[in-house]
């Protein structure tokens, strides 16, 4: 039997003063944190498992990740009072390169696959009390799928779009067109047509970059509610 090929996934290291956060470059949502580079890859290791159901559900190919060193960091960016706070907001460099449409397909493939995560893990932890942490914080599930569709309105904002008339007339089950209007807002950027609901956004959000972090984001708070509702527990007991 022929060896399965060398797993060599590119990083990127957004360092903080607090805290650190190792990004997967092509891999749109998978980025954990920890309290240096090193413990910040082992987590990112830790979670490849977690975040394998992504490019599944985009049908993408994954390959299997063991350890660090299966991991390659490509680049290291100086973390912002965002990073310490607990978010990837620092870009590469290299993030401003052009997009061609197959790339675009592909990354907007796992942003969505993201998404539907995060819908699928708020959908069956309805009717479930969420676990408090240990001096009783956590926001409620109705709170967290308020607090997305807020970020996600914000992270379109940066992007250089106005929200659709449609969600600033009636927020309630907005959700999807946020996200209809930020898929089209990346396509227009990158085929470089005009923005449907212009912003005038002084240092405007990269597509990669606004990928990365949208997906990142759904795939926090779809994992908070996992582990908060046990449904982990509840599908290993099974």
């Amino acid at each position: 039997m022929r060896p399965m090929p060398k797993v060599s996934v590119p990083v990127y290291l957004e360092e903080g003063s607090k805290r650190t956060f190792a990004v997967a470059v092509d891999w749109p949502g998978w980025a954990r944190a920890g309290r240096g580079p090193d413990e910040a890859l082992e987590t990112l290791v830790a979670y490849a498992d977690r975040y394998a159901v992504v490019p599944r559900k985009a049908r993408i190919p994954f390959g299997k990740v063991h350890s660090v060193s299966d991991l390659s960091v490509r680049e290291r960016v100086h973390g912002s009072p965002t990073t310490d706070f607990g978010a990837p907001g620092v870009p590469m460099p290299s993030d401003t390169g052009s997009l061609d449409d197959r790339e675009l397909r592909r990354l907007t493939k796992l942003l969505t696959a993201s998404w539907e995560t995060f819908d699928e893990a708020a959908h069956r932890a309805r009717g479930k009390r969420l676990r408090l942490g240990p001096r009783g914080g956590g926001r409620s599930l109705a709170k967290i799928i308020d607090h997305l569709r807020e970020a996600d309105e914000a992270y379109l904002g940066a992007l250089g779009a106005r929200p659709p008339k449609a969600v600033v007339n009636d927020p309630s089950g907005s959700l999807e067109r946020l996200r209809l209007a930020f898929l089209a807002t990346l396509t227009a950027i990158v085929h470089g047509e005009p923005i449907a609901e212009p912003r005038n956004t002084k240092k405007p959000w990269s597509p990669r970059f606004a990928i990365r972090r949208s997906a990142w984001h759904a795939l926090d708070h779809a994992w908070e509610i996992e582990d908060r509702s046990g449904a982990l527990e509840s599908d290993r007991a099974r």
